[in-house]
């Protein structure tokens, strides 16, 4: 096949890059520690029979395939990620190689610089309903960064950090796909169902994601003379968090009757295309909140990526500068304690897919405080890291599958209006 090249080479390792601390960084995300880099439902990605060294003192390498449109753009991403902890297995520079060549090899992870044009979406797509593996993109790719995170891609290495230099840029591909080796993937049922369709020699029908109507109003009718400051939503999320987060707010209705906060974990530079891609699709309004924005009911408001999300007195945003060495950015255990403090227990706290731990102590917080709290369960989570340390540590009232999470959180909602409806009633008639 044209395009096409299998690889089973070592290269020299890429000057001023700290291989070792990477993968210990990789390490320290990785919920089953210890294990092989794997697949959805447990199976191990297969891997060199090359016999170990000897000494113990070299680790197995770990396979990846790289997909490019040129062949110089495939010889410049080679020799960038040159060395342990990686072997390249193959390259591919078109989508039906590419598949193949995943499907094939079965590496640990895949490396993407291919255009929508070029078909850099359907492949994707494709990879993730036929092999589901850990998908990071790069260059053109990360043109089209939140759809390739919506179809199922683990993370996104911008324009921005290959801007920096090629020591940098080349720091930040391992370190991505490092941890993009970690993570469980599950099979995309959109890729399946297109397979499945594509085999059986008809169209194939399958749920895009494209603009719906609002869902039916909330129902909540609150007199106006015992509105008091509404309930709080705050959603955190990260590795597969897109996909998540349209699908609970696209079941939250326009006339949602609370302000919803949402931080998810995201690149420089990619969060005004989120909250553009959100707005086309969920009937919310959706905007990156700046610093002195007020929290407004039927408004969701997106932490930028410039520093942690606080929220003061009066529900008023507050941009806080990143600490040294955080390694997320915005924080989501930054606005969780700010809720819990806050709003104590007028708040709605949800955690959906991502890896490590971020957002489960904040959660933890929002519960002992009085907050309704949810997460995303395992069998629906990209991811079940964020979600599944909020369970271990008690964080969490319910645990549901993403696709009823808008239903439970306006129930919380509602309670907590009616709640606090009721009371200055009951105070009034006292008097």
């Amino acid at each position: 096949m044209r395009g096409l090249k299998y690889a089973t080479r070592m290269v020299e390792p890429h000057e001023g890059i700290d291989h070792h601390r990477l993968t210990l960084t990789a390490l320290a995300y990785d919920r089953e520690s210890g294990a092989l880099p794997g697949r959805a439902g447990g199976e191990v990605s297969r891997v060199d029979s090359t016999p170990a060294s000897t000494s113990g003192a070299v680790p197995r390498p770990t396979h990846i395939v790289i997909v490019a449109a040129t062949q110089v753009r495939l010889s410049r991403l080679t020799a960038l990620l040159a060395g342990a902890p990686f072997e390249v297995r193959g390259v591919a520079r078109s989508v039906d190689d590419a598949v193949a060549m995943v499907i094939d090899t079965q590496p640990a992870a895949v490396l993407i610089d291919l255009s929508a044009a070029s078909g850099g979406l359907d492949l994707i797509e494709k990879i993730m309903g036929r092999a589901a593996t850990p998908i990071v993109v790069t260059g053109a790719s990360a043109l089209t960064a939140t759809e390739a995170l919506a179809l199922g891609a683990v993370d996104v290495v911008g324009e921005q950090a290959e801007a920096q230099g090629q020591s940098h840029y080349a720091a930040e591909l391992l370190s991505h796909l490092m941890l993009a080796t970690r993570i469980r993937v599950i099979t995309h049922p959109r890729g399946r169902l297109r397979d499945r369709a594509h085999a059986n020699g008809r169209t194939a029908h399958v749920e895009t994601m494209t603009p719906t109507a609002a869902p039916e109003s909330s129902g909540l009718v609150v007199a106006p003379s015992r509105l008091r400051r509404p309930p709080v939503v705050a959603i955190g999320a990260s590795t597969g968090g897109p996909a998540a987060l349209v699908t609970v707010l696209r079941g939250l209705p326009a006339d949602f009757p609370a302000p919803v906060v949402v931080v998810q974990h995201m690149a420089d530079g990619f969060i005004d295309g989120l909250a553009r891609w959100l707005n086309e699709l969920v009937p919310l309004e959706v905007v990156v909140a700046q610093d002195g924005d007020r929290l407004r009911p039927g408004v969701v408001m997106l932490a930028s990526s410039e520093g942690n999300l606080a929220i003061e007195a009066s529900l008023r945003v507050k941009i806080r500068p990143r600490r040294p060495g955080q390694v997320h950015v915005p924080e989501v255990d930054t606005t969780f304690r700010c809720v819990a403090d806050l709003c104590r227990e007028r708040a709605v706290g949800v955690l959906l897919t991502g890896m490590g731990r971020d957002g489960a102590d904040g959660l933890r917080r929002m519960r002992i405080a009085g907050a309704h709290t949810i997460c995303q369960d395992e069998s629906t989570s990209a991811v079940w890291g964020m979600p599944g340390a909020a369970a271990a540590i008690d964080a969490v009232i319910e645990e549901l599958p993403v696709d009823v999470i808008a239903d439970a959180v306006i129930d919380a909602v509602m309670r907590q209006w009616v709640q606090s409806s009721v009371a200055p009633a009951q105070a009034g008639g006292a008097a």
